[in-house]
């Protein structure tokens, strides 16, 4: 896998040079289902507008460096996008500095590769991109963290892709819980679990869906899976339970340093090779929102990067069993 960490305070010829290069596989996914079967982009609009207003002139501005396409602009506000599954795991560090730990298993095709440092808004953010302005998971520079996994059911509605209610949290909020009313009050089109947490050390868990309110909880793990497995066949094959456990037995019988705690993300049973089956581990992301610096991390490979030293680089990484 091809990796590249790039910054740019302001949307600008970058971001629309990345969009351009992205663009033709995300519209094939867009399309997937045609075109009628995604909303028009009057309605996106207004839906923007009405649950995420802050980010409507950023996301006019996105648009138009996009080139103004009508499909680009449905696709950039990511309301109704086509369904779409991901493993992960992610904890919080139960020790004296916050840290947030998380492994993204998903499809390395269908994947960004891509970390973005930007100052939209006025406010600087860094992440792992996704749709080249959502985020699957990130951290701003009042210290805010926060990272998803899939919540384990099939029911799909109407609501934003996770991704950009991520985005959207630490472009707006300064603690954990504006995060979690932000998380209580915004759509998902499907069902994702939240963990945020800020620099002095508080904490939320938001397990999302399009069918019910928020559940805001103070669980310190998210796998995939809500309050109970609805999904049979997808924790079986996730093992979503399994590693739910693993984590949580970790955090209650051992006092494990932060290295240490942070080592067990890169083995079995939450390191995951099933690429031929549909996803593994693309990565484990490290935040330490008190420092506001962040890792990216492979077996035996640690890239180190921060809000406020970011350099920018790119990295060709072989991920295991992804080959």
């Amino acid at each position: 896998m091809f990796w590249r960490a790039i910054s740019e305070d302001q949307p600008g010829p970058r971001w629309a040079g990345l969009f351009a290069e992205y663009w033709p596989d995300y519209r094939r996914w867009w399309l997937n289902e045609g075109d009628a079967a995604r909303a028009s982009y009057l309605e996106s609009r207004q839906m923007l507008t009405r649950h995420m207003p802050e980010l409507v002139p950023l996301y006019d501005q996105l648009c138009e460096l996009a080139g103004g396409g009508d499909q680009a602009a449905r696709f950039l506000s990511f309301y109704c996008p086509p369904p779409y599954l991901s493993g992960c795991s992610q904890a919080l560090w139960t020790g004296k500095a916050p840290v947030l730990v998380r492994n993204y298993d998903y499809n390395p095709a269908a994947f960004d590769s891509l970390i973005l440092r930007t100052n939209w808004m006025g406010r600087r953010v860094i992440g792992v991109s996704d749709g080249l302005w959502g985020l699957v998971d990130g951290m701003n520079d009042a210290g805010v963290a926060i990272s998803l996994t899939f919540g384990g059911r099939r029911v799909v509605g109407q609501g934003f892709g996770v991704p950009l209610i991520l985005r959207y949290v630490l472009q707006t909020c300064t603690t954990s819980e504006e995060a979690g009313r932000v998380l209580a009050r915004v759509p998902t089109h499907m069902s994702y679990n939240v963990t945020v947490v800020d620099r002095e050390r508080k904490y939320l868990t938001a397990m999302m869906g399009p069918d019910r309110k928020a559940q805001i909880t103070h669980a310190a793990v998210a796998t995939n899976h809500q309050e109970n497995v609805e999904w049979i066949s997808h924790a079986r094959f996730t093992a979503t339970v399994e590693r739910e456990r693993y984590l949580l037995h970790r955090m209650s019988l051992h006092r494990d340093t932060e290295e240490k705690f942070i080592s067990a993300f890169l083995k079995p049973p939450l390191y995951s090779t099933a690429f031929s089956q549909g996803f593994g581990t693309l990565y484990t992301a490290v935040y330490r929102p008190r420092k506001r610096q962040m890792e990216i991390r492979w077996p035996g490979t640690i890239w180190p990067l921060s809000l406020d030293t970011f350099e920018e680089g790119a990295r060709q990484v072989q991920v295991p069993g992804s080959a």
